[in-house]
């Protein structure tokens, strides 16, 4: 086994040192021009990509050069069992992707420590590791899909559309590449044997290899789907791209201006003054409510969800938050000598939750920043180099953004909008206290566009709940109108029911094909993930119909594997679990089951018999 280990590290040993160098280089190029550390999520995911990549290019070639019969023959006829053989294989490949693709981002991480001011935080010292694991994933997805059969050879690239499709962040990231990695393993040891066409011999070894290979079979009629959905669009009938969106639905309402959309809603308001509110809003300017968040930055979390630093040209400074200290580390923008940290307050204190900079609130000096953290805001005075106070929600809310609406501040978290007196902000620094509070009349993650209008006495809201109409975990798509009282009484004065521009069986075209399989998609996305509050959502009720239909083709499948198993050479207890199986899961089970055991060439005969005349 060493000495199959050491002649595989030898034959790939240019290959690894170059790429090495050449991974090396290009992160140090662009060390030299921007913060590698503090690059937006979808940096990381290119480089991660790359990572994968590469893993799965080693991983095709390397078993491709040893698949050939006489050379597999050859490799596995050695006084050794095939899992040390292929122990010794991966154990060098490996190896050498440590080396070409953990190692330079270790080193660029130790320029970045050492030699600049620039922030460096554990999270950033889990990167070489998390950039092994894409590598080895790859590589071990590649070395599974040229081992097994044409016919199933490609349902290993499913677990690395799982680690795609995860929002898990910092340590649990790693900890679900890891057993997606544990899982590939085991995919290849059950495949690596002397007939690489012999179908699995152990209950694991077929869980290993049906499971991927049955959420591989859900995600072709997923793309299939997609490929139907393109037709559509091209025929011009599509709800998205026709000239005139379907009357009362979702795309109409998306397309109007907020102007016509608070028309619109008020359409539907019984009170008397929606007459008045009518000619108001067709005289005024309509505010459209907008998240200053990308996203919600999580402590520990190996990438940026929002920006993580920012710039005081009037000093001539960089402010970049660290996780570690959580607080901001500054360093000249000129030259990038350190310029110390800087808390909250005259004390120097901690952010309550990672700091992502906004622009600052109106009448506030250009070069100050918003700085918005948790439920808190605060405000970076360039000229006195302080963070104060301002803002405080309630514990447990986030606070997504906030917008001048005349002379005032409206504040928006994912559960409420916060009104604010404008004259505040520039009379003093000391925290702001809401004059009103209005609850938001649904969930955020349904939340299209929030649009309003100040009115003599208070403010008139309109909410459209439209995001995700398009899918099953939208609500059923509608509109409030809510009168935000001077005196702080939140009344609603209209709703609007706003139709489906698709039919159900499009927007549940991820849940018909099979139940079971849409829910592992989402158990897999969500595992380990910190829950996001601007995703939630209320999913509307799902028609009984779309369920008779999930059930009409599980009793296809069901029925279908009754025909199968009978010309399989399975044992009784397989054929009843594969049934049991096919009727739970539904059509990508009975896929697996077809692809995983094909016909034996009795089977063939048997079929294609003809009775004797």
């Amino acid at each position: 086994m060493r000495d199959l280990f050491k002649a595989e590290l030898l034959r790939f040993r240019g290959w690894a040192l170059g790429a090495f160098g050449v991974h090396l280089l290009v992160l140090a190029f662009l060390a030299r021009v921007v913060d590698l550390a503090q690059q937006p999520v979808l940096v990381y995911r290119v480089f991660g990509g790359v990572d994968a990549l590469a893993g799965l290019l080693l991983g095709l070639y390397q078993m491709g050069s040893y698949r050939r019969p006489n050379t597999w023959l050859n490799l596995l006829h050695r006084p050794l069992a095939p899992a040390r053989i292929a122990a010794a294989l991966l154990g060098a490949g490996a190896a050498w992707l440590a080396v070409a693709v953990a190692l330079p981002v270790l080193l660029i991480g130790v320029y970045q420590s050492g030699l600049t001011a620039r922030v460096v935080d554990l999270r950033h010292w889990l990167l070489p590791l998390g950039a092994w694991l894409l590598a080895a994933c790859g590589y071990v997805a590649g070395a599974c899909c040229m081992l097994g059969p044409a016919r199933r050879a490609m349902a290993a690239l499913v677990l690395l559309v799982a680690l795609a499709i995860n929002q898990a962040s910092g340590a649990w990231a790693l900890l679900v590449q890891t057993l997606a990695l544990a899982w590939l393993a085991g995919m290849l040891l059950a495949s690596f044997k002397p007939d690489l066409s012999a179908t699995p011999r152990t209950p694991l070894a077929t869980v290993l290899l049906a499971l991927p290979l049955q959420a591989g079979a859900y995600l072709l009629i997923l793309l299939l789907e997609f490929g139907g959905q393109m037709v559509w669009i091209m025929q011009g009938s599509h709800p998205n791209n026709t000239e005139t969106p379907p009357p009362g639905g979702q795309n109409e309402t998306e397309r109007m201006t907020p102007q016509q959309r608070m028309l619109a809603g008020l359409v539907a308001s019984r009170a008397p003054q929606a007459p008045t509110w009518r000619e108001q809003v067709a005289l005024s300017d309509v505010v459209s409510i907008a998240v200053d968040l990308p996203g919600l930055p999580v402590r520990g979390a190996l990438t940026n969800a929002a920006p993580a630093d920012f710039d005081d040209t009037a000093k001539n400074v960089r402010w970049t938050f660290s996780h570690d200290r959580m607080r901001l580390v500054g360093y000249r923008i000129a030259g990038g000598r350190g310029v110390g940290t800087l808390g909250v307050g005259a004390a120097d204190g901690a952010f309550p939750a990672p700091a992502v900079a906004i622009a600052g609130l109106p009448g506030q000096p250009k070069d100050d920043r918003s700085l918005v953290a948790g439920n808190r805001l605060y405000h970076y005075v360039s000229e006195t180099g302080q963070v104060l106070p301002r803002i405080q929600l309630p514990s447990g809310e986030w606070l997504l953004g906030t917008t001048a609406v005349g002379e005032n501040l409206v504040v928006q978290s994912d559960r409420a909008l916060y009104f604010y007196d404008g004259r505040d902000i520039v009379a003093s620094e000391a925290p702001l206290q809401p004059r009103e509070r209005m609850p938001i009349p649904g969930a955020m993650g349904d939340l299209r566009d929030l649009d309003l209008i100040e009115l003599v006495d208070g403010y008139l809201v309109s909410a459209s709940f439209t995001t995700y109409a398009w899918v099953m975990d939208g609500t059923a798509p509608y509109q409030t109108l809510t009168w935000v009282h001077d005196d702080g009484r939140v009344e609603e004065v209209a709703r609007r029911a706003i139709a489906f521009d698709y039919p159900a069986w499009f927007r549940y075209q991820a849940w018909w094909p099979s139940p079971v399989l849409y829910a592992l998609r989402h158990a897999v996305s969500g595992l380990f993930a910190t829950p996001d509050p601007m995703q939630a959502t209320t999913p509307a009720p799902m028609p009984r119909g779309i369920r008779w239909l999930a059930g009409v083709l599980m009793l296809a499948s069901l029925l279908a594997a009754l025909w199968l198993v009978r010309r399989r050479e399975l044992s009784l207890p397989a054929k009843v679990a594969w049934v049991i199986v096919c009727g739970a899961v539904g059509l990508p089970a009975l896929a697996s089951l077809w692809l995983l055991y094909p016909a034996s060439e009795k089977s063939r005969l048997t079929m294609h018999a003809q009775p004797a005349i």
